[in-house]
């Protein structure tokens, strides 16, 4: 079996209740990354419906089995891609949750919500009640993350502890500029990967959503060392490229005194 893999993650515009306008530049974008020989694309926090902390996502919301999911999953088909795009759901519960999923030809693969919302986030959606699966592409095992998510390093090592090797984190994160985006980013991305000897994708959108909100274009892959592959940030739209290697994993995990976490005392931790 190949299991090196090569990833993309696409930094795009994504407009608050404009599923079709965002849907076509999905496409485009898509159809760039399958010209690069990408196995798997990754899209910004709520690409679908695009993002917001106001109530306007609320009606922006749609459920999963609408027609625009459908369309993402066509595209994969399509291009013979794996693809990671969200969209504010709109649950059979009544309430809205901030979601993603993976998903290829044979339709989609894991769906996660949310669990940990950022403050402003509480008024609007709903937290996950409990951690979406992951997925297997080429044999590299993926989970997802959404933005605020990234904060919490128990969710990474219980990722990690159910056979992740790399964790695809999209995010809507306004404000700031692209490089002080990449700052904050530095400060801790690296250490999810680092601690846990996985690869790490993280991804944000670039230009405004339509409702005020301005978003800093940047996206990054960081090795099972920590150290950063490949980033591009700025404010315009750009994708990033990068292969994930099984070399490159197993070069931290076969070593005995570099891979930390078989050494882990999760009895004590409790």
């Amino acid at each position: 079996m190949n299991t090196d893999i090569r990833v993309a993650a696409v930094m795009c515009r994504c407009l608050v209740g404009h599923a079709e306008e965002n849907l076509k530049r999905m496409a485009a974008w898509t159809t760039t990354a399958a010209k690069e020989k990408a196995d798997i694309v990754c899209f910004p926090e709520l690409c679908i419906t695009g993002y917001h902390v106001r109530e306007e996502m609320v009606n922006a919301a749609l459920p999963m089995n609408a027609p625009e999911v459908e369309a993402v999953v066509q595209m994969a088909g399509e291009h013979e891609v794996a693809i990671v795009a969200g969209l504010a759901e709109k649950g059979k519960d009544g309430r809205t949750y901030a979601t993603a999923f993976a998903c290829d030809s044979s339709g989609i693969r894991s769906t996660y919500r949310k669990v940990h919302l950022a403050p402003p986030e509480k008024t609007i959606f709903a937290a996950a009640d409990a951690i979406g699966p992951l997925f297997t592409v080429k044999g590299f095992t993926f989970g997802i993350q959404l933005c605020y998510d990234a904060h919490f390093p128990a969710l990474a090592t219980h990722m990690t502890a159910h056979g992740a090797d790399a964790i695809f984190i999209p995010h809507a994160s306004p404000g700031t500029s692209a490089t002080e985006k990449k700052t904050s980013w530095m400060r801790h991305l690296p250490a999810r990967a680092y601690d846990n000897s996985i690869f790490v994708i993280a991804v944000n959108p670039a230009g405004d959503n339509g409702l005020g909100l301005h978003f800093p274009g940047c996206a990054i892959v960081l090795s099972p060392e920590g150290k950063l592959m490949e980033s591009h940030c700025g404010k315009k739209e750009a994708m990033i490229v990068a292969d994930l290697t099984r070399e490159m994993i197993d070069g931290v995990r076969n070593h005995r005194m570099r891979y930390f976490f078989p050494n882990r005392r999760p009895d004590l931790y409790r």
